[in-house]
Formats: structure tokens, C-alpha cells, sequence
């Protein structure tokens, strides 16, 4: 059995989907690993490394051809016409939102196993890439809002007189979010953090943030532990309110995300126009829409002195330790799918397994990447 690790071709993508230890880790199961070259760089990890851990590392026909390809990004329909039936992928796939890749995938008869997917339950946590990727775009994004701000984070006392210090407030207190605000805390500012879901708010305070209680919206707490869509007077109730608290604001962070659904749209042009010159906004949320009325994804707009910042695959800042903990959910999940005698051993009555895959046999197997297809159709 071998694992290929092809080097990824999205513009910006310096990540890679397994590091060199975990290649070491794959030996020891007696595992082959064909690695192209520059595949790790991006993320520190030069070809020498590999080799090192005993991984093939040569040009990439071998990792392309491997009885398993592991990626970070969704792959490109080239990518795909690369692979051929009977190969399995694993790597993020977007099946919500990219319907031409699952029907891509399925037409070439590849089993693909998409890292977004896997299902949130207690003994999938180890391979919950969602999470580990968001952690590191909140700390990220908490760095870009201080360097952006133009200000001190914290309170500093000095001879030339006392600098208050900075106000924070981030949006979501899903993983990103609440590292965001665990981040900027540390950093010394004083941290407010939202979310429709009463259960954040005990994790906003525990934190050292201050929530904002809406308590005229109803706990919005969905399956899976997302939030649920809010109806459109429950929404103008929440812009209306986060417009009042932004105007206090010297940083926003919004990392607010539905899955497979547009971003909703939080803070708006007039809260914007409310808030201080020289505020910034760090939306996470830019490719999915923007929780911001003025995001453009991966630009920084200003208006009225107030920077609008919509940094795109923030974790890829990151791409070291971002590819550390990308790596070792793509062993979790192998761990799954190979038996211990070294062969593909797909249960799909394990809810992982069958969660986590999108085609297989020809077939889209989740419906909602079904739904997606039929849509890009």
C-alpha cells in the first residue's frame, strides 16, 4: 500500500499534507510513501527531510499514482484527471459548494474522502481538520488585526503618559473565534465575543472575553453544534445590536460561518460608517460571502479611515504548525481506512468512514454533495 503526498498547485498554498514525522509514523506501519518534489517546503520541510524518513521523493507521477493521495486543497479538474478509478483522495473537497469537483471525482471512479466532512463526534476529534485549520486562522487573524490596527493591544504605562488598551470584538465563538479571542487577550486588549448560541458564552468568559447577551434572540444552537440560520427579523434584531456595540470598537474580528450557505452578514455599511477612523475589521468569513457588507475576499477595502480586511486560507500564514496538525487528522483517519495487513479496509457502517466520504463506485455518495453537483450541473 502507498500514500502519495502530491505538492499542492493552489496559488498560496504552503501547507502540505503530511510532514515528515508522520511519513516516519507510516513507515513503522510498513507503509510507502512517494512524496513529490517541494511538496513540503512551503511549510519548512525541504525534500532532504523526507528522505530522511524514508519517504520516495522524486517528481510527482509517483505520489499522483499512490493507492492513496492525501491533499490540503480542493483539487483542480486536472488534479483530478490525474487519478484514476479505484484510487482513493483525502483532503478538503468543498462538496457543499463545489459540485463540479464531486461529479469530477465520482466520473473517475475515485473513493474521496473529504476532511471537512468528517462528522463532529467525540472519537472523530483527532481528525477534525475543520477545527484544527480554524484554530490556527483565529490565532492568525488575531495577528493581523494587531499588526493592521496601528495601535497597542494592551494598556502600557510609560513616561510620556498611559495608553488605554485596545477593544476587541470577535464574532463566532466557534473554534477560530474563540482563539481569536483567547489571542487577543493574551496580547492585553479587552475582548467582547458574540455568538446566537448560549453555549459560547460560558466559553467567551472562560476565555477572559466579556459576551455580548442578546437575550431577545433564542438559543440558535443547531445539529453538530453550529449555529442554525436566523430568520431575517432575528438578523436585523443582531445587525442592529452589533452595529450599536461596534461603534465602541477599535478591532473586529468575524469568523461567523454556515456550512454550505453563504456567510451571514453581520456588521453592515452603516456600522462601518459608525465606527472610529483607523479601526480595523479582520473578516474570515470573505470567501463565503463576508460577514461584513464591505468585504471583498482577499482585499482590504478602507472606508471612512476604517480598514475592511478579508484575508483568504489564513491558516497557509501558518503553513508549519498549520500542516503539523492538518498532518496528523490525515493519519487519524488512514488509521480507518487500512487495516493492519496493510489493504483498504472501507467499513462504511462506521459513521467516519461513511460521513467522511463523498464518491465512491462512480457514485457521490452524500447527498448533500449530490445536491451540489445537480446544482453546478
Amino acid at each position: 500500500m502507498r500514500v502519495g503526498v502530491p505538492k499542492e498547485s493552489r496559488e498560496g498554498e504552503r501547507r502540505v499534507a503530511l510532514t515528515p514525522d508522520v511519513v516516519r509514523s507510516l513507515k513503522a506501519k510498513e507503509l510507502e510513501v512517494a512524496v513529490e518534489s517541494g511538496a513540503g517546503e512551503g511549510a519548512g520541510h525541504p525534500d532532504s527531510s523526507y528522505s530522511e524518513a524514508e519517504a520516495r521523493v522524486g517528481p510527482g507521477e509517483g505520489a499522483w499514482e499512490a493507492d492513496v493521495v492525501t491533499k490540503v486543497a480542493v483539487p483542480t479538474l486536472d488534479e483530478i484527471a490525474r487519478l484514476h478509478s479505484g484510487q482513493v483522495l483525502v483532503g478538503h473537497l468543498a462538496p457543499l459548494t463545489s459540485g463540479e469537483t464531486n461529479r469530477a471525482l465520482a466520473e473517475a471512479g475515485v473513493t474521496a474522502f473529504a476532511m471537512e466532512a468528517i462528522p463532529r463526534i467525540t472519537r472523530a476529534q483527532a481528525m477534525d481538520a475543520l477545527s484544527s485549520q480554524a484554530n490556527v486562522a483565529g490565532y492568525a487573524a488575531a495577528l493581523v488585526a494587531a499588526r493592521e490596527a496601528g495601535r497597542f493591544f494592551p494598556m502600557m504605562t510609560t513616561a510620556a503618559g498611559t495608553v488605554a488598551p485596545a477593544k476587541v470584538m470577535v464574532l463566532g465563538a466557534g473554534v477560530a473565534g474563540l482563539q481569536a479571542i483567547a489571542t487577543a487577550k493574551r496580547l492585553g486588549a479587552v475582548v467582547t465575543g458574540f455568538d446566537i448560541r448560549r453555549a459560547a458564552w460560558e466559553q467567551i468568559a472562560s476565555l477572559g472575553g466579556r459576551p455580548l447577551e442578546l437575550d431577545f434572540i433564542p438559543d440558535a444552537e443547531a445539529e453538530g453544534g453550529y449555529a442554525r440560520p436566523l430568520t431575517d427579523e432575528e438578523n436585523e434584531q443582531v445587525r442592529v445590536a452589533l452595529a450599536d456595540a461596534a461603534e465602541r470598537q477599535n478591532v473586529i474580528i468575524t469568523t461567523a460561518l454556515v456550512p454550505g450557505r453563504r456567510a451571514p452578514l453581520l456588521i453592515t455599511a452603516e456600522a462601518v460608517g459608525r465606527m472610529q477612523p483607523g479601526s480595523v475589521i479582520v473578516d474570515l468569513a470573505g470567501e463565503s460571502g463576508g460577514n461584513c457588507e464591505l468585504s471583498e475576499a482577499g482585499e482590504t477595502v478602507i472606508e471612512n479611515g476604517v480598514k475592511v480586511i478579508a484575508p483568504l486560507n489564513l491558516a497557509s500564514e501558518m503553513a508549519t504548525h498549520a500542516s503539523q496538525l492538518y498532518s496528523k487528522n490525515v493519519e487519524n483517519l488512514l488509521e480507518l481506512l487500512i487495516s493492519d495487513d496493510r489493504q483498504l479496509d472501507l467499513d462504511f457502517d462506521d459513521e467516519i468512514v461513511a460521513g467522511a466520504c463523498i464518491t465512491h463506485e462512480g457514485e457521490i455518495k452524500n447527498e448533500r454533495a449530490r445536491e451540489a453537483a445537480g446544482a453546478a450541473a
